[in-house]
């Protein structure tokens, strides 16, 4: 649950990026690695956040079962992110964004990525040939 809403005028103390990888990289098998000119937070090599260098926002890999309610409910600091015309996940402004909400999505990203690579594993897709 991503916590209630409060009143429009509750005064949001900026969160610190410091805040967030303390957050994030509590979590079992959590690395903080490069990814291209961003950094991320990975478990077991994938990636569920990631940060843009000059870490004002941070990019949250959620489902569409956890995007949708967080887009509703706190449009003041949370936007899509796209990658070409897919929406992959969230763009979260640290700057206005509430810190439980936070932690809230970046625990739902973590457990996402955890429950994806504990499935079952598919096959190699082979080449088929013709003939």
């Amino acid at each position: 649950m991503l916590g209630k809403q409060t009143s429009c005028c509750q005064e949001v103390q900026a969160l610190k990026f410091d805040t967030v990888r303390k957050f994030a990289m509590s979590f079992d098998a959590v690395t903080e690695e490069p990814h291209h000119n961003y950094s991320s937070f990975r478990v077991r090599g994938k990636i569920f956040v990631t940060i843009p260098p000059e870490k004002d926002v941070i990019h949250v890999f959620v489902g569409e079962e956890d995007r949708d309610p967080a887009l509703a409910m706190f449009p003041e600091f949370i936007e899509k992110l796209f990658w070409g015309a897919k929406v992959l996940g969230l763009r979260v402004n640290l700057a206005s964004a509430r810190p439980e909400v936070v932690k809230s999505l970046i625990s739902k990203a973590y457990e996402t990525r955890v429950r994806k690579d504990a499935g079952p594993k598919r096959a190699p897709s082979a080449k088929r040939g013709v003939g």
